[in-house]
């Protein structure tokens, strides 16, 4: 799939399933500043030194500020839109994730992208279940930051 037909708009069960096992992306580039971590900790009330002090942080092992792994993880749903649009359906809804992982750290001044996986798409009763692979790079980067699996629930339009 190329990045040109993104985002993919799949309306019925069967438009779902023909999407198992293709990649869609990347989105989009992602800055990681220090203010939208600074954000994220605020919203959060994680004010802990190694996402929100630079000094501190410059002195320890990892040498700057990194970005909460729940901040990395909560762009998810941003790439997701940059991805695939449930809008074709009657309603759809975040039913959570599976098998969260961090694999490596965010620093402050990175970029970061998503790329996506349907795994499967399940009917059930109300309902479609949708299983997404997701994994967030980070530039320069040969190790994801984010490999988490995505549960959404989606219903055909009558």
């Amino acid at each position: 799939m190329t990045e040109n037909q993104l985002p993919v708009r799949p309306s019925t069960f069967a438009e779902l399933e023909k999407l198992i096992g293709q990649e869609l992306g990347p989105t989009e580039w992602y800055d990681i500043t220090q203010e939208r971590i600074n954000a994220f900790a605020e919203a959060t009330n994680d004010h802990q030194w190694i996402h929100v002090d630079p000094e501190r942080a410059a002195s320890s092992p990892l040498g700057s500020t990194i970005a909460h792994g729940l901040f990395s993880l909560s762009l998810g749903p941003q790439f997701s839109y940059q991805l695939i649009h449930f809008d074709g359906f009657a309603h759809s809804l975040n039913y959570g994730y599976d098998k969260v992982r961090f694999p490596a750290p965010v620093p402050v001044g990175s970029r970061v992208r998503m790329r996506a996986t349907v795994v499967s798409a399940e009917q059930l009763p109300g309902g479609i279940q949708v299983k997404m692979s997701q994994v967030v790079e980070r530039e320069g980067s040969d190790k994801p930051v984010v490999v988490a699996e995505s549960v959404a629930r989606v219903v055909e339009k009558s």
